[in-house]
């Protein structure tokens, strides 16, 4: 039978819910809005089943606010994880916060545990000399802040960092494109017409600039062979090659920027300390927005991540909290003895991350095609990692909620002055807090009577005795 959802105009019938869950991804703001509700009132009514939370989570997650692998937005993550049973979910976009509200107000509505991080790249001055987290680019690091919990003011020391982090991609984007347009000639592609309208907030990245040309090959030769051509001829590979691949979308756009973006191609310029914030910078203005600054590690083979311990004792001089790490690529991998020395160079940052008191974050980031969307923290690989990402992953949740709605961040003056330098301590304290508080409407009130009182203890009483903490086995999903 068709019916309408409430205040839905011009909403499909709510009984189309795959229609609804495209909507969620729809460039309108409003379109998203009015389709999750839908969503959230058919769930409510028992006509979508939603499971309970389990044991995995994934807090690196990029929206299309960046670029995901299947333009999801922020409300479309917030949905297909709360769909999956995740523990806790998180959007991670490039230099931007765009997703902010959206994703949060979403977690709010489905009862999902919701943080919110940003990622860019930076100048490390004291590697300037070493690659480190950023393949071929002695100097330039990945790096992140998680657990953002309101926009940036207007006018504030972090708004103008992050102005600067997404002014200085957009200049290194613009050359790009200008060096690749003048390799590819007819297929060269407008960057305010062809690549920005594909960014919802036009905060485009390399893989839009992908899709740009990909299109616009596809619009000036549109016979396959005269295409098949083209492209063999400007990429350097074998007609049959390309041909192959063509009909493979992810793949052809990875050997299109390995080809002619990443370094030796003809889109590629050697970065310059200008063109990238210093990693001081954006850990000041992590820190300032009230989020956990947090160091990232590709996989331990470059020289400036050969030493786990050097690299936590250096992170956390510069202020880090929190590391962030992609499980999946120091495991797996195709090459068994490969996998071996990566799953092990894991394990030792890990174990010196732990040791420091950092908050292990950990995803799948979501903006390659083949990724997955969540880890499995029983497989074999992940199974003795599982109850520091649980732990991790909750402690990000919990810092958030607290500095939501009890102004007490986990690297704020409160966090500080209670648990000093025990920070085994705080990360645990913060993530019984993300454990005991469940995320509902309720959420808000709940922690507010709870933190009447200064002392930790007494706050985890009060949420026990307020909440039902949510039962996971720790091993598996």
């Amino acid at each position: 039978m068709s019916r309408c959802a409430e205040g839905c105009i011009g909403l499909p019938p709510a009984d189309d819910i795959e229609t609804l869950e495209e909507q969620l991804s729809d460039f309108d703001p409003a379109t998203r809005t009015r389709a999750l509700a839908a969503l959230a009132r058919l769930a409510s009514r028992g006509e979508i089943a939603l499971p309970p939370a389990g044991a995995n989570s994934n807090l690196h997650i990029h929206s299309f606010f960046s670029f995901n692998a299947d333009g999801h937005s922020p409300s479309r993550i917030a949905w297909e994880a709360r769909k999956a049973g995740l523990l806790v979910a998180g959007i991670v976009d490039f230099d931007v916060l765009d997703g902010l509200e959206e994703f949060l107000a979403a977690g709010d509505l489905l009862g999902l545990r919701a943080t919110v991080g940003v990622e860019s790249r930076v100048f490390v001055p004291e590697y300037a000399d070493k690659e480190i987290s950023s393949p071929g680019e002695p100097g330039i690091a990945y790096y992140m802040g998680v657990g953002f919990h309101r926009p940036l003011a207007s006018g504030c020391p972090s708004a103008a960092v992050f102005a600067r982090m997404r002014e200085l991609a957009r200049r290194r984007n613009e050359g790009v494109v200008a060096r690749v347009n003048r390799h590819l000639g007819e297929a060269a592609v407008d960057y305010e017409r062809d690549v920005l309208p594909l960014a919802p907030s036009g905060n485009a990245t390399e893989r839009h600039m992908l899709v740009a040309y990909e299109a616009k090959a596809a619009a000036v030769f549109p016979e396959l062979d005269r295409r098949r051509r083209y492209w063999a001829e400007k990429l350097g590979e074998s007609p049959d090659k390309v041909a192959r691949l063509l009909g493979d979308s992810a793949s052809f756009r990875e050997l299109v920027r390995s080809r002619l973006m990443k370094k030796g191609g003809v889109g590629y310029a050697s970065p310059e300390r200008g063109d990238f914030p210093l990693l001081d910078e954006m850990a000041r203005a992590v820190s300032l927005a009230g989020a956990i600054p947090t160091a990232t590690w590709l996989d331990g083979t470059s020289d400036g991540e050969r030493d786990p311990e050097e690299v936590v004792a250096f992170h956390v001089s510069k202020g880090a909290l929190a590391l962030n790490v992609i499980p999946d690529r120091s495991w797996n991998l195709p090459n068994p003895e490969e996998a071996r020395r990566k799953l092990q160079a894991l394990h030792a940052i890990l174990r010196s991350a732990r040791a420091a008191g950092l908050v292990l974050v950990h995803g799948t980031e979501r903006n390659r095609p083949g990724q997955k969307f969540v880890d499995d923290l029983a497989c074999e690989a992940l199974r003795p990692l599982a109850e520091a990402f649980t732990e991790g992953a909750l402690a990000v949740y919990g810092h958030t909620a607290m500095a939501r709605w009890a102004s007490r961040p986990l690297g704020g003056e409160w966090s500080r002055r209670t648990f000093g330098s025990d920070a085994r301590a705080r990360n645990r304290f913060y993530a019984e807090v993300g454990r005991l508080l469940e995320p509902s409407p309720s959420a808000p009130e709940t922690l507010e009577r709870a933190v009447r009182s200064d002392d930790p203890e007494a706050i985890l009483r009060a949420l026990r005795a307020s909440a039902q903490p949510v039962a996971f086995d720790r091993g598996g999903s």
